[in-house]
C-alpha cells in the first residue's frame, strides 16, 4: 500500500543526514512538503556527503541545544501536520562520564525534544497531527560506555508515553521509533571496525544492519491513518536485536 501525504507539511529535526534524512525524503517522495533542521550554515555545506540528500527539502540551521533559539525561531510555515524529532549525538571515549559531556548529550537527545514539541504543539493540535520521536533500542538495555546516550534515549521513550497521553485530547498523536544498529555516521565506531561489526551482526536475527529507509517506513506508518489508534508507543525497529 502506497501512503499519500500530498497536502501535508512535515518538519524533520535532524533531517540533514542519516535516519532523519531518510525519513524526510520518504515523506517528500510520498507527496509532503518537507522542512528540515540541521547543524550547518547552509544546505550546500553538506555537498555530496554520504547519507545526506537534501534534494527538494527546505533547510534551516538550528542548534537544538539552544532552547531560546528554538522558541524564538520564526517558522516559514503557519501550519504543520508532522513533526519528527530525530536529533541526536553521542560522545565516545568516556566523554559522557564528565558532566559537560553528559549535559551536552542530554540537551541534544532529550531536552531539545521537549523544546521542539512545545514549540509546535499548537500547530500540531490545529492540524490533528502526528509527533514522532526517534530514540534507540539503547533505551531497553545498558550501554556501558555511554551513560548520557542511554539516559537520554530511555528518557525519550518515557517522554513519548507521557506526551502521548497528555496531548491525545488535543488531537496530537505522539509515538516513537527506537532504531537498532543503523549504518549512519553516529555508528561508524562499530561499522568501520570489522571485529566489532561482526560481533554486532551476530546479535541481530535478521543478520544485517538497519538502514534509514527501514526507519522511514515506520515513520510513514505512524503519521498515516493506518496508525490512527496508536498513541504513546515506541516501536523497536531493530531486526530483532533486543529479542534476546
Amino acid at each position: 500500500m502506497k501512503l499519500d501525504f500530498t497536502g501535508k507539511r512535515a518538519l524533520v529535526v535532524g533531517g540533514s543526514s542519516g535516519i532523519g534524512n531518510g525519513i524526510a525524503q520518504a515523506y517528500r517522495a510520498a507527496g509532503a512538503e518537507v522542512y528540515i533542521w540541521g547543524t550547518r550554515a547552509a544546505a550546500s555545506d553538506y555537498g555530496d556527503e554520504e547519507g545526506s540528500d537534501l534534494t527538494g527539502l527546505h533547510y534551516a540551521r538550528m542548534d537544538v541545544s539552544d532552547f531560546d533559539a528554538i522558541e524564538a525561531y520564526n517558522s516559514p510555515f503557519d501550519s504543520l501536520d508532522i513533526l519528527v524529532l530525530c536529533q541526536g549525538t553521542v560522545i565516545y571515549r568516556r566523554g559522557e562520564f564528565k558532566m559537560d559531556g553528559f549535559q551536552k548529550v542530554m540537551d541534544v537527545n532529550l531536552n531539545s525534544l521537549m523544546a521542539c514539541a512545545v514549540k509546535y504543539h499548537d500547530m500540531l493540535a490545529a492540524a490533528k497531527g502526528s509527533l514522532i520521536t526517534v530514540s534507540s533500542t539503547a533505551a531497553f538495555h545498558s550501554t556501558r560506555g555511554n551513560p548520557a546516550y542511554n539516559a537520554s534515549k530511555t528518557g525519550a521513550v518515557g517522554l513519548t508515553r507521557t506526551l502521548g497521553e497528555a496531548w491525545a485530547s488535543d488531537g496530537i498523536r505522539v509515538n516513537g521509533i527506537a532504531p537498532g544498529l543503523v549504518d549512519t555516521k553516529l555508528t561508524r565506531v562499530t561499522t568501520n571496525d570489522p571485529r566489532r561489526l561482526e560481533g554486532a551482526l551476530r546479535g541481530i536475527p535478521l543478520g544485517r544492519l538497519g538502514t534509514p529507509q527501514d526507519m522511514a517506513g515506520v515513520a510513514l506508518f505512524l503519521a498515516s491513518p493506518l496508525a490512527a489508534y496508536v498513541v504513546g508507543q515506541t516501536i523497536p525497529v531493530d531486526g530483532g536485536l533486543i529479542l534476546s
